[in-house]
C-alpha cells in the first residue's frame, strides 16, 4: 500500500446531472489521460462510483497524486458556470461516509480541498474544506 498524506475533496465543475461517463470520456479523449482524475465520484443521490482502486495514483492534484486519495462530487458550478457548493444532502453523507473511511485507515492524512494546495488557483471544490470539516465535527 501506498503512504497517503492527502484525502482530497473535489468538485467535478459541471452540472449535477453530468453523468459519469461523460466525465471518464473527457478525461480520456480530450485531456489524454490514462487514468480518472478521482479514485471516487459521488452523483447527486448519493451513489458513490470507485474509479480507481486507492492503491493505484489518479490525476487529481499535479504534483500530489502519488501521496493522495481523491473524492469528487458531480457538480460545483451554477446555471451561469460559477462555483457554488451544489452538493446535495445524499452527496455530503457519502462525502462524511468515505471521509470516515479513509480517515481510519490514514489517520496522519491532512483533508484538503483542491484549492488548498498550493498553487492551484482553482476553486475546486467550491466549499472550504476546513470549516466544513470543524461543522460536521470530523477534525
Amino acid at each position: 500500500m501506498r503512504t497517503i498524506k492527502h484525502i482530497v475533496l473535489h468538485c467535478t465543475a459541471t452540472s449535477r446531472l453530468t453523468t459519469v461517463n461523460s466525465i471518464l470520456r473527457y478525461w480520456k479523449e480530450e485531456l489524454k489521460w490514462k487514468s480518472p482524475g478521482y479514485h471516487y465520484i459521488i452523483k447527486a443521490d448519493g451513489e458513490e462510483v470507485n474509479l480507481l482502486p486507492i492503491s493505484m495514483v489518479s490525476n487529481g492534484v499535479a504534483g500530489h497524486n502519488s501521496n493522495s486519495i481523491h473524492i469528487s462530487y458531480i457538480g460545483g458550478i451554477d446555471q451561469n458556470g460559477k462555483p457554488t457548493d451544489t452538493r446535495t444532502p445524499p452527496q455530503i453523507a457519502t462525502q462524511i461516509r468515505l471521509l470516515k473511511k479513509f480517515m481510519a485507515m490514514f489517520p496522519e492524512a491532512e483533508v484538503l480541498g483542491h484549492r488548498d494546495f498550493p498553487g492551484v488557483t482553482k476553486a475546486c471544490p467550491s466549499f472550504d474544506v476546513r470549516t466544513w470539516l470543524k461543522s460536521v465535527k470530523l477534525k
